[in-house]
């Protein structure tokens, strides 16, 4: 409920109040049973509230009733509805902004009877045929057809554009791909610090405010680790619980940067009362999008702001590779990225080559790209021990010693 308010405060919506019930299964009307809507329609009347909040997926019936019996004046949404709000309010480029307006259709498209109920009262009774004949039709119904048409066409026309700025961004990441640089997505929930985690790695200039979804478009920034090897970190959308499932689908282009990534940055607001929450929610995300498997470091951020002598590290994560930093103040990067290069290396493959002198370019992407265990230099060429990408070794197939 604390993130339900924050969410509201973000989509520019003051909290008066907050109620909850306990049920086994929803009202399949309203929602919540008889007693518990009565108690809201008081607080509604008394505090003077224009929008109701619900902490789920209302259906669309479940929401007309429930507007109908708080009143006109009162507005009812769910939480999806809210979230699709703030990524509307947040939305910078052109991709961004289709995104979420597929996410909006989508979401609105079966909830369009609600949107022109007030049709039929202007049929003068006659909306449905009540009594102007079997079979014709009120404009209320005329409406909301030729409204869902429209909407169609415009989903049609959303997704056309998608799949060409996508199409765009694949050759873009590919030509990226190219340049043989090892990818680090930095994933983790909303508002958990990732830009300005970014921002300190890199000198990036990625939007970065104290608020939930403050950036919703992949940035990628090259950055030189502590053993000189260059890799590229990219920033992605929040995760948070109970996302809704069009916006999944709508943003599947920055989740296609998480999917394509060597290993993964976990940023954790590390002063969150429901951090451990919050990690879960973001590994379950990690799992559907089935890429739990990859090298995964921890960065419990927001050190600055710990209470003496509390290690959310010992707490959170005592299994798995994790550091302590501020994104803000600096503290922790070094080790974070000596993390982050050590995890990949566990993940390079042994390579045993021997190179002659004429490939000195396949010796300098060793050791740009990879880890130079040992090399001894001989009359025709260098003997080299080394660990590298696995879509790197196929440059070396030619010049590996058999044993």
């Amino acid at each position: 409920m604390l993130e339900l308010a924050r969410l509201a405060d973000t989509a520019g919506l003051e909290v008066v109040g907050q109620v909850i019930q306990r049920l086994d299964h929803p009202y399949p009307s309203t929602y919540i049973g008889p007693g518990k809507l009565e108690e809201v329609q008081i607080l509604v009347a008394d505090l003077d509230i224009d929008v109701v909040i619900f902490d789920d997926v209302l259906l669309p019936r479940q929401q007309r009733e429930l507007e109908k019996l708080f009143g006109e004046d009162v507005k009812v949404i769910d939480r999806s509805a809210l979230i699709l709000d703030i990524f509307a309010l947040h939305a910078q480029t052109r991709e961004g902004k289709l995104q979420v307006e597929l996410a909006q259709l989508e979401y609105r498209l079966p909830r369009l009877t609600r949107m022109w109920t007030h049709l039929a009262r202007q049929a003068g009774g006659r909306a449905g045929g009540a009594s102007g004949g079997v079979g014709l039709r009120g404009p209320g119904e005329t409406q909301i057809e030729s409204d869902r048409r429209e909407i169609g066409r415009r989903i049609s026309q959303i997704k056309k554009q998608l799949d060409t700025v996508r199409a765009h961004r694949r050759r873009h990441r590919s030509k990226r791909q190219q340049t043989e640089l090892q990818v680090v997505a930095i994933v983790g929930y909303t508002n958990a610090g990732k830009s300005t985690l970014l921002n300190q790695i890199s000198s990036a200039d990625v939007l970065s405010a104290d608020m939930l979804f403050a950036t919703l478009d992949p940035t990628t920034r090259k950055v030189t680790m502590p053993g000189g090897r260059e890799v590229l970190f990219t920033d992605t959308v929040g995760f948070i619980q109970k996302l809704p499932t069009e916006i999944v689908a709508a943003f599947r282009a920055t989740l296609e940067e998480i999917i394509d990534a060597d290993m993964l940055l976990h940023v954790v607001d590390s002063t969150h009362p429901n951090a451990g929450a919050q990690i879960e929610a973001v590994e379950d995300t990690l799992a559907e999008l089935e890429v739990d498997h990859l090298p995964l470091v921890t960065a419990f951020n927001k050190a600055d702001l710990l209470k003496d002598g509390f290690n959310p590290i010992e707490q959170l994560r005592q299994d798995k590779a994790a550091v302590l930093v501020s994104a803000v103040s600096g503290q922790g990067i070094d080790n974070l990225l000596e993390a982050v290069e050590a995890a990949m290396v566990q993940y390079l493959i042994p390579l045993h080559v021997f190179l002659p002198y004429k490939r000195g370019d396949l010796l300098s992407l060793l050791h740009e790209r990879g880890q130079v265990d040992e090399q001894e230099h001989k009359a025709q060429g260098i003997e080299v021990y080394a660990r590298l990408p696995q879509r790197l070794t196929p440059y070396f197939e030619a010049y590996r010693v058999i044993q």
